[in-house]
This record gives structure tokens, C-alpha cells and sequence, in this order.
């Protein structure tokens, strides 16, 4: 719900009582999760209001669903700081909540986003976000790596390497050793910040295969240069993670779906599904990230 008022002499458009939603995307057993911001009707506001209500909220991204000529919706996201081109667990939000309100009425969709027109696919209580292929950038030293990660260049695994992959943002893969030197991390930001500017990336991906469930891997994320230290579920990095083990052919032949677990360290458990097609060589020919949603509160935000 927006409300529109002529407030200044210049005739600007003021939009108040701005509704949105706070959804948790990739919940497991309906607890956990990463929340994301939703605001369903998007279309009357220009990048400066959506800015200005993703930084109100807080949150590592909120979506702005808007109607399109190209797709059955269009959507932007907004960290607290910038815009970025996807936000996996935005778009599972976003889905999850049009769902549980009943607004839409078939399972399959396309949605217009900076990183191309992707599908969107509804599975039940799941919703399923097609990403763009793995592309694979440089492979990076240890040694400044792991100096701001705060660990020892022999904590990260030496079968593995650390690379940058994407699938429509741009993460840094890390593999380290064990599950204890994942979830005891403690990271310097502005080192990480220093680095991912200087690479052109979103932030650090790490991950470990030391698993005490059914998860095919344990992951923590990291990108203080958009203003989120740390976040408890991401979709788009959890895509780059599912290209680099197929890659690296960590993954058992003709496996067909991976789990991730992300948000122990955070007491906000996760879990992310990833669905894939892989030709004879193991190279990704399709891959859809996805998980459940739940919807937890309404903030109104005013715009002045």
C-alpha cells in the first residue's frame, strides 16, 4: 500500500506509509532463515525512495517488485547502501509472500532483473530462482585470504582452490578445512571491504564439506563492502558455490541437487536447495537455487 501527497513547491512526489513486508527466505523446519524486505507495489518509486527504505529497514536486501513489459515482474533490490543486480533470497521472499497472500495463480514466472530475465519456479511451499550459468574468474593466493579471515593459510583446504565464480554476482569461494574453523571465524571487515573492492567482488563465500547433517556442505557469507557483514542465507553465492563443486567435481556422479546449510553462527539456521543439469563433462547446464519462505512482519516506512 502507498499513499501518494504533493508536499514541496517543486511538485516532487512524496510517498508515505510505504508497507513493507519482512520475509524469512530459506527457512528450515519454518525457523531460521535470512529476512529480506518486500514491498509488492513498486512502481511509483524512484531509486533514491527505494534506497532510502532498504537503508530505513536495515535488512541485507529488500525487494521492489514492479510491473514489466519484458517479464511477469520486474525486480530491484537494495542493500542498505546500493543496488545490486540479484538477491537470491529477495526473490524466494518476494515469491514466498505473493504465495501466502494469494496473489498469484500459477507456478511458473519470469522476472526482469539487472543480471537478465530469469525464471522463477513455484514447488509447493518452495520457490525456485533460476540463475545464469557459473562463470569462473581468477583463482587467489591464501595468504591475503586468510589474513582477513583471521585464520592460518593451512585452515583452508589444499585439494581446493579459493576462486571467484559467478552467477550473476561476483563471490570469492573459500574452502577451509573443518566446521569448527568455519563457525569461529572472525573476520577483519575493512580488510575484506579493501579486498572485494579491489577485485570487483560481492563479498566471501566460505564454505566446508565437515557436515554433521545431511547437508552437502556448511557455508558462512560475508560482504561488508554493501554494508551486510555477515548474512544467513544467500541464494546467488549458494549458485556460484553449486558451479564450483561441479567444477571441482566434489559432487558424487549424477548427483542432481545439493543442500546448504548457512546461519549457524548466527542462530538463524538456513537451509538453501540447489537443482542441477550437468552435461558428461560435469559443466553446468542449468541450475536453480531455492528454498521455503515465511512471512513474520509489516513495518510502514515514510518517506519525506
Amino acid at each position: 500500500m502507498i499513499d501518494y501527497t504533493w508536499i514541496n513547491n517543486e511538485g516532487k512526489l512524496n510517498l508515505m506509509n510505504i508497507q513493507v513486508f519482512v520475509v524469512n527466505a530459506f527457512t528450515k523446519n519454518k525457523s531460521g532463515g535470512n529476512p529480506a524486505g518486500v514491498v509488492v507495489d513498486g512502481d511509483g518509486l524512484i531509486a533514491a525512495d527505494m534506497q532510502y527504505i532498504a537503508s530505513e529497514m536495515g535488512l541485507s536486501e529488500t525487494a521492489f517488485i514492479q510491473s514489466s513489459s519484458a517479464a511477469d515482474y520486474r525486480i530491484r533490490y537494495f542493500t542498505p547502501v546500493s543496488e545490486v543486480d540479484l538477491c537470491g533470497h529477495a526473490t524466494i521472499a518476494s515469491f514466498a509472500l505473493l504465495v501466502q497472500r494469494k496473489s498469484v495463480s500459477k507456478n511458473n514466472f519470469t522476472i526482469e532483473t539487472k543480471a537478465g530475465i530469469l525464471p522463477v519456479r513455484i514447488e509447493g511451499e518452495q520457490v525456485f530462482l533460476t540463475q545464469n550459468n557459473p562463470q569462473f574468474g581468477q583463482e587467489l593466493d591464501k595468504k591475503e585470504i586468510a589474513e582477513s579471515l583471521h585464520i592460518n593459510e593451512a585452515d583452508i583446504m589444499t585439494t581446493l582452490p579459493i576462486e571467484i565464480v559467478s552467477t550473476g554476482l561476483k563471490d570469492i569461494i573459500i574452502p577451509v578445512k573443518n566446521n569448527q574453523v568455519l563457525q569461529t571465524l572472525q573476520p577483519d571487515f575493512n580488510r575484506m571491504k579493501e579486498i572485494s573492492a579491489k577485485l570487483e567482488i560481492v563479498g566471501y563465500h566460505v564454505f566446508t564439506l565437515d557436515t554433521d547433517s545431511g547437508a552437502d556442505a556448511f557455508c558462512r557469507n560475508f560482504a561488508p563492502l554493501y554494508d551486510i557483514n555477515e548474512e544467513s542465507a544467500t541464494g546467488t553465492a549458494s549458485g556460484a558455490l553449486t558451479g564450483y563443486l561441479y567444477k571441482h567435481n566434489v559432487v558424487k556422479p549424477g548427483a542432481t541437487s545439493l543442500i546448504f546449510e548457512q546461519g549457524h553462527a548466527m542462530n538463524a539456521p538456513s537451509e538453501i536447495i540447489s537443482h542441477v543439469k550437468v552435461d558428461a563433462n560435469n559443466n553446468v547446464e542449468a541450475l536453480e537455487v531455492g528454498g521455503e519462505g515465511m512471512y513474520i512482519s509489516t513495518k510502514l516506512t515514510e518517506l519525506s
